[in-house]
Protein backbone atom coordinates (compact mmCIF):
# COMPACT_ATOMS: atom_id res chain seq x y z
CA UNK A 1 0.00 0.00 0.00
CA UNK A 2 1.45 3.68 -0.88
CA UNK A 3 -0.06 6.51 1.02
CA UNK A 4 -1.38 9.82 -0.49
CA UNK A 5 1.18 11.60 1.30
CA UNK A 6 3.89 9.74 0.00
CA UNK A 7 2.96 11.37 -3.69
CA UNK A 8 2.67 14.72 -2.44
CA UNK A 9 -1.12 15.12 -2.27
CA UNK A 10 -3.34 16.17 -0.18
CA UNK A 11 -7.15 15.56 0.76
CA UNK A 12 -10.37 17.63 0.06
CA UNK A 13 -11.21 18.51 3.75
CA UNK A 14 -9.26 21.86 4.31
CA UNK A 15 -9.99 22.61 0.86
CA UNK A 16 -13.49 22.15 1.06
CA UNK A 17 -13.22 24.32 4.40
CA UNK A 18 -11.50 27.12 2.63
CA UNK A 19 -13.83 27.07 -0.92
CA UNK A 20 -16.84 27.78 1.55
CA UNK A 21 -15.39 30.44 3.35
CA UNK A 22 -14.30 32.31 0.04
CA UNK A 23 -17.31 31.34 -1.64
CA UNK A 24 -15.95 29.54 -4.63
CA UNK A 25 -15.78 26.24 -6.06
CA UNK A 26 -12.38 23.73 -6.14
CA UNK A 27 -11.91 22.66 -9.84
CA UNK A 28 -12.70 18.89 -10.35
CA UNK A 29 -11.39 17.89 -13.99
CA UNK A 30 -11.58 14.58 -15.10
CA UNK A 31 -7.71 12.57 -16.72
CA UNK A 32 -6.66 9.63 -18.66
CA UNK A 33 -4.02 10.49 -20.27
CA UNK A 34 -1.07 12.82 -20.17
CA UNK A 35 -2.14 15.46 -21.99
CA UNK A 36 -5.06 16.15 -20.15
CA UNK A 37 -2.71 16.20 -16.87
CA UNK A 38 -0.26 18.63 -18.25
CA UNK A 39 -3.30 20.64 -19.16
CA UNK A 40 -5.13 20.52 -15.82
CA UNK A 41 -1.91 21.41 -13.89
CA UNK A 42 -0.13 24.08 -15.73
CA UNK A 43 -3.80 25.78 -15.61
CA UNK A 44 -3.94 25.99 -12.45
CA UNK A 45 -0.22 26.49 -11.36
CA UNK A 46 -0.76 29.58 -13.63
CA UNK A 47 -4.28 30.44 -12.41
CA UNK A 48 -2.93 29.67 -8.92
CA UNK A 49 -6.18 27.58 -8.31
CA UNK A 50 -6.34 24.25 -6.31
CA UNK A 51 -7.58 21.56 -8.11
CA UNK A 52 -8.77 18.00 -7.88
CA UNK A 53 -7.78 15.49 -10.59
CA UNK A 54 -10.60 12.79 -11.11
CA UNK A 55 -9.99 9.53 -12.35
CA UNK A 56 -13.44 7.19 -12.99
CA UNK A 57 -13.11 3.62 -13.21
CA UNK A 58 -13.48 3.48 -16.63
CA UNK A 59 -10.34 6.12 -16.92
CA UNK A 60 -8.39 3.93 -14.15
CA UNK A 61 -8.38 0.94 -16.69
CA UNK A 62 -7.86 2.82 -19.70
CA UNK A 63 -4.67 4.23 -18.13
CA UNK A 64 -3.68 1.93 -15.90
CA UNK A 65 -3.75 1.91 -11.53
CA UNK A 66 0.04 1.71 -11.73
CA UNK A 67 0.87 4.85 -14.00
CA UNK A 68 -2.33 7.02 -12.61
CA UNK A 69 -0.11 6.63 -9.26
CA UNK A 70 3.26 7.41 -10.88
CA UNK A 71 1.02 10.20 -13.06
CA UNK A 72 -0.22 11.84 -9.73
CA UNK A 73 3.23 11.85 -8.20
CA UNK A 74 4.91 13.45 -11.62
CA UNK A 75 1.91 16.29 -11.28
CA UNK A 76 2.83 17.15 -7.84
CA UNK A 77 6.15 17.81 -9.31
CA UNK A 78 5.12 19.47 -11.99
CA UNK A 79 3.56 22.25 -10.22
CA UNK A 80 6.54 22.45 -8.29
CA UNK A 81 8.42 22.61 -11.81
CA UNK A 82 6.50 25.57 -13.32
CA UNK A 83 6.78 27.29 -9.72
CA UNK A 84 3.82 27.07 -7.65
CA UNK A 85 3.18 23.80 -5.34
CA UNK A 86 -0.48 23.80 -5.90
CA UNK A 87 -2.69 21.29 -3.61
CA UNK A 88 -3.48 18.59 -5.59
CA UNK A 89 -6.38 15.68 -5.15
CA UNK A 90 -6.57 12.19 -6.69
CA UNK A 91 -9.82 11.58 -6.52
CA UNK A 92 -11.76 9.00 -7.69
CA UNK A 93 -15.41 9.42 -9.67
CA UNK A 94 -17.80 7.26 -9.51
CA UNK A 95 -16.53 4.53 -7.36
CA UNK A 96 -19.81 1.56 -7.26
CA UNK A 97 -18.25 -0.77 -4.93
CA UNK A 98 -16.02 -0.93 -2.15
CA UNK A 99 -13.88 -3.30 -3.38
CA UNK A 100 -12.98 -0.74 -5.95
CA UNK A 101 -12.81 2.35 -3.58
CA UNK A 102 -10.47 -0.03 -0.88
CA UNK A 103 -8.26 -0.55 -4.13
CA UNK A 104 -7.61 3.07 -5.00
CA UNK A 105 -6.77 3.78 -1.44
CA UNK A 106 -4.39 1.59 -1.62
CA UNK A 107 -3.34 2.69 -4.79
CA UNK A 108 -2.47 6.28 -3.35
CA UNK A 109 -5.99 8.07 -4.25
CA UNK A 110 -6.51 10.82 -1.68
CA UNK A 111 -10.25 11.03 -1.95
CA UNK A 112 -12.98 8.32 -3.29
CA UNK A 113 -16.57 8.99 -4.41
CA UNK A 114 -18.89 5.69 -3.40
CA UNK A 115 -22.04 6.34 -5.78
CA UNK A 116 -24.48 4.35 -3.91
CA UNK A 117 -27.21 6.49 -5.63
CA UNK A 118 -28.24 3.57 -7.92
CA UNK A 119 -29.05 1.28 -4.86
CA UNK A 120 -32.46 1.36 -2.41
CA UNK A 121 -31.59 4.16 0.38
CA UNK A 122 -30.64 2.05 2.98
CA UNK A 123 -28.63 -0.12 0.55
CA UNK A 124 -27.01 3.33 -0.36
CA UNK A 125 -26.41 4.05 3.46
CA UNK A 126 -24.93 0.57 4.46
CA UNK A 127 -21.82 0.72 1.31
CA UNK A 128 -21.56 4.31 1.78
CA UNK A 129 -20.69 3.33 5.55
CA UNK A 130 -18.87 0.92 4.53
CA UNK A 131 -16.28 2.88 2.29
CA UNK A 132 -15.99 6.09 4.86
CA UNK A 133 -15.17 3.34 8.08
CA UNK A 134 -12.27 1.82 5.76
CA UNK A 135 -11.34 5.27 3.98
CA UNK A 136 -11.52 7.24 7.16
CA UNK A 137 -8.59 4.92 8.67
CA UNK A 138 -6.06 6.39 6.43
CA UNK A 139 -7.57 9.93 6.57
CA UNK A 140 -8.84 9.52 3.06
CA UNK A 141 -11.82 11.88 2.30
CA UNK A 142 -14.92 10.26 0.96
CA UNK A 143 -18.04 11.52 -1.37
CA UNK A 144 -21.52 10.08 -0.92
CA UNK A 145 -24.55 11.09 -3.67
CA UNK A 146 -28.25 11.23 -2.91
CA UNK A 147 -30.14 11.38 -6.26
CA UNK A 148 -29.69 10.38 -9.52
CA UNK A 149 -28.23 12.24 -12.62
CA UNK A 150 -29.75 11.57 -15.86
CA UNK A 151 -27.03 11.05 -18.79
CA UNK A 152 -24.45 9.08 -20.23
CA UNK A 153 -20.70 9.75 -19.57
CA UNK A 154 -17.40 6.63 -19.31
CA UNK A 155 -19.47 4.05 -17.17
CA UNK A 156 -22.00 6.15 -15.74
CA UNK A 157 -25.17 5.79 -17.36
CA UNK A 158 -29.00 6.51 -16.30
CA UNK A 159 -32.18 7.30 -18.56
CA UNK A 160 -33.66 9.64 -15.73
CA UNK A 161 -32.88 11.81 -12.96
CA UNK A 162 -34.13 11.89 -9.82
CA UNK A 163 -33.64 15.17 -7.70
CA UNK A 164 -31.92 14.93 -4.15
CA UNK A 165 -34.63 14.91 -1.56
CA UNK A 166 -34.00 17.35 1.20
CA UNK A 167 -35.43 15.65 4.06
CA UNK A 168 -32.77 12.52 3.59
CA UNK A 169 -29.80 14.30 3.34
CA UNK A 170 -29.51 14.88 7.48
CA UNK A 171 -30.15 11.18 8.34
CA UNK A 172 -27.64 10.26 5.28
CA UNK A 173 -25.32 12.59 6.45
CA UNK A 174 -25.37 11.56 10.16
CA UNK A 175 -25.43 7.73 9.31
CA UNK A 176 -22.87 7.61 6.92
CA UNK A 177 -19.79 9.89 7.89
CA UNK A 178 -19.25 11.38 4.54
CA UNK A 179 -17.42 14.20 3.96
CA UNK A 180 -18.83 15.54 1.15
CA UNK A 181 -22.61 15.45 -0.61
CA UNK A 182 -23.08 14.69 -4.22
CA UNK A 183 -26.72 16.25 -5.06
CA UNK A 184 -29.18 16.17 -7.78
CA UNK A 185 -30.40 19.69 -8.79
CA UNK A 186 -30.47 19.68 -12.34
CA UNK A 187 -27.05 19.26 -13.93
CA UNK A 188 -26.47 15.58 -16.30
CA UNK A 189 -24.03 13.81 -17.66
CA UNK A 190 -22.50 13.94 -21.07
CA UNK A 191 -22.74 16.92 -23.84
CA UNK A 192 -26.56 15.94 -24.76
CA UNK A 193 -27.55 17.03 -21.03
CA UNK A 194 -31.00 18.11 -22.03
CA UNK A 195 -33.03 17.74 -25.86
CA UNK A 196 -34.40 21.07 -27.40
CA UNK A 197 -37.81 21.04 -26.39
CA UNK A 198 -36.93 21.10 -22.75
CA UNK A 199 -35.37 24.22 -23.40
CA UNK A 200 -36.61 27.96 -24.62
CA UNK A 201 -34.72 30.39 -26.99
CA UNK A 202 -33.39 33.60 -26.73
CA UNK A 203 -32.90 36.49 -28.41
CA UNK A 204 -30.31 35.35 -30.31
CA UNK A 205 -31.49 31.90 -31.32
CA UNK A 206 -29.57 30.02 -28.55
CA UNK A 207 -31.64 27.10 -26.56
CA UNK A 208 -31.64 28.02 -23.21
CA UNK A 209 -32.16 24.60 -20.88
CA UNK A 210 -34.07 24.85 -17.64
CA UNK A 211 -32.66 26.71 -14.54
CA UNK A 212 -31.11 24.71 -12.24
CA UNK A 213 -33.38 23.36 -9.02
CA UNK A 214 -31.56 26.34 -6.54
CA UNK A 215 -34.57 25.98 -4.27
CA UNK A 216 -33.59 21.84 -3.63
CA UNK A 217 -29.73 23.46 -2.99
CA UNK A 218 -31.51 26.27 -0.20
CA UNK A 219 -33.31 23.68 1.65
CA UNK A 220 -30.35 20.97 1.63
CA UNK A 221 -28.26 24.01 2.71
CA UNK A 222 -30.48 24.90 5.70
CA UNK A 223 -30.77 21.07 6.54
CA UNK A 224 -26.84 20.70 6.78
CA UNK A 225 -25.44 24.25 7.46
CA UNK A 226 -22.04 24.04 6.44
CA UNK A 227 -21.70 20.84 4.77
CA UNK A 228 -20.04 20.74 1.51
CA UNK A 229 -22.02 20.08 -1.49
CA UNK A 230 -20.54 18.43 -4.85
CA UNK A 231 -22.22 19.05 -8.30
CA UNK A 232 -21.63 16.70 -10.82
CA UNK A 233 -22.58 16.69 -15.15
CA UNK A 234 -21.49 20.45 -14.52
CA UNK A 235 -19.95 20.77 -17.87
CA UNK A 236 -21.52 23.80 -20.38
CA UNK A 237 -20.93 22.65 -23.74
CA UNK A 238 -19.55 25.75 -25.02
CA UNK A 239 -21.46 25.82 -28.93
CA UNK A 240 -17.74 27.38 -30.43
CA UNK A 241 -16.24 24.07 -30.21
CA UNK A 242 -19.52 22.28 -31.14
CA UNK A 243 -19.50 24.64 -33.97
CA UNK A 244 -15.54 23.61 -34.63
CA UNK A 245 -16.61 19.93 -33.91
CA UNK A 246 -19.00 19.64 -36.76
CA UNK A 247 -17.51 21.86 -39.17
CA UNK A 248 -14.34 19.40 -39.52
CA UNK A 249 -16.71 16.04 -39.70
CA UNK A 250 -18.67 15.94 -36.65
CA UNK A 251 -21.74 14.71 -35.63
CA UNK A 252 -22.54 16.82 -32.54
CA UNK A 253 -26.84 16.83 -32.37
CA UNK A 254 -28.46 18.90 -29.78
CA UNK A 255 -25.21 19.38 -27.32
CA UNK A 256 -26.41 21.81 -24.54
CA UNK A 257 -24.88 22.00 -21.21
CA UNK A 258 -25.48 24.02 -17.82
CA UNK A 259 -24.40 27.76 -17.86
CA UNK A 260 -21.64 29.28 -16.37
CA UNK A 261 -23.60 32.30 -14.56
CA UNK A 262 -25.89 29.05 -13.15
CA UNK A 263 -22.39 27.20 -12.24
CA UNK A 264 -21.40 30.39 -10.95
CA UNK A 265 -23.96 30.96 -8.66
CA UNK A 266 -23.65 27.73 -7.40
CA UNK A 267 -20.10 28.25 -6.53
CA UNK A 268 -20.81 31.02 -4.57
CA UNK A 269 -22.67 29.18 -2.42
CA UNK A 270 -21.72 25.62 -0.38
CA UNK A 271 -21.40 23.80 -3.36
CA UNK A 272 -17.63 23.48 -3.07
CA UNK A 273 -16.74 20.70 -5.86
CA UNK A 274 -17.43 21.34 -8.97
CA UNK A 275 -17.70 18.28 -11.94
CA UNK A 276 -15.77 19.01 -15.11
CA UNK A 277 -15.48 16.09 -18.07
CA UNK A 278 -17.55 16.94 -21.31
CA UNK A 279 -16.12 20.06 -21.64
CA UNK A 280 -12.37 19.02 -22.14
CA UNK A 281 -13.31 16.45 -24.01
CA UNK A 282 -15.08 18.72 -26.35
CA UNK A 283 -12.05 21.64 -26.67
CA UNK A 284 -9.53 18.34 -27.03
CA UNK A 285 -11.61 16.95 -30.15
CA UNK A 286 -12.22 20.24 -31.61
CA UNK A 287 -8.51 20.83 -31.93
CA UNK A 288 -7.76 17.13 -32.82
CA UNK A 289 -10.48 17.86 -36.13
CA UNK A 290 -8.99 20.88 -36.94
CA UNK A 291 -5.99 19.58 -37.29
CA UNK A 292 -6.99 16.49 -39.63
CA UNK A 293 -8.89 18.57 -41.43
CA UNK A 294 -6.39 21.71 -42.33
CA UNK A 295 -3.30 19.42 -42.15
CA UNK A 296 -4.27 15.88 -43.64
CA UNK A 297 -0.65 14.60 -44.29
CA UNK A 298 0.06 15.03 -40.61
CA UNK A 299 0.26 11.90 -39.13
CA UNK A 300 2.95 13.06 -35.76
CA UNK A 301 0.53 12.19 -32.72
CA UNK A 302 2.85 15.59 -30.77
CA UNK A 303 1.36 17.63 -33.81
CA UNK A 304 -2.40 17.34 -33.26
CA UNK A 305 -2.35 16.25 -28.96
CA UNK A 306 -0.16 19.72 -28.42
CA UNK A 307 -2.87 21.91 -29.86
CA UNK A 308 -5.32 19.56 -27.71
CA UNK A 309 -3.69 20.07 -24.34
CA UNK A 310 -2.69 23.81 -25.77
CA UNK A 311 -7.32 23.90 -26.43
CA UNK A 312 -7.45 22.43 -22.78
CA UNK A 313 -5.79 24.27 -21.19
CA UNK A 314 -7.43 27.71 -22.28
CA UNK A 315 -10.56 26.26 -21.78
CA UNK A 316 -9.51 25.49 -17.43
CA UNK A 317 -7.94 28.92 -17.51
CA UNK A 318 -11.11 30.36 -18.02
CA UNK A 319 -13.11 27.78 -15.88
CA UNK A 320 -10.94 28.60 -12.35
CA UNK A 321 -11.03 33.01 -13.68
CA UNK A 322 -14.58 32.71 -14.61
CA UNK A 323 -16.95 30.37 -13.76
CA UNK A 324 -15.57 28.29 -10.14
CA UNK A 325 -13.63 31.21 -9.16
CA UNK A 326 -10.99 29.29 -7.53
CA UNK A 327 -8.28 31.42 -9.17
CA UNK A 328 -5.62 33.17 -6.97
CA UNK A 329 -6.41 31.04 -3.99
CA UNK A 330 -3.38 29.57 -3.57
CA UNK A 331 -0.20 32.03 -2.35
Amino acid sequence: MVHYTELGLVNSRELFKQAMAGGYAIPAFNFNNMEQLQAIVSACVETKSPVILQVSSGARKYANQTLLRYMAQGAVEYSKELGLSIPIVLHLDHGDTFELCKSCIEMGFSSVMIDGSHHPYEKNVKLTRQVVEYAHKYDVTVEGELGVLAGIEDEVSAEHHTYTRPEEVEDFVSKTGVDSLAISIGTSHGANKFKPEQCTRNADGILIPPPLRFDILDEIMNRIPGFPIVLHGSSSVPQDLVAIINKYGGKLKDAIGIPEEELRKAAASAVCKINIDSDGRLAMTAAVREVFALQPAEFDPRKYLGPARDSLKKLYIHKTINVLGSANRVQ
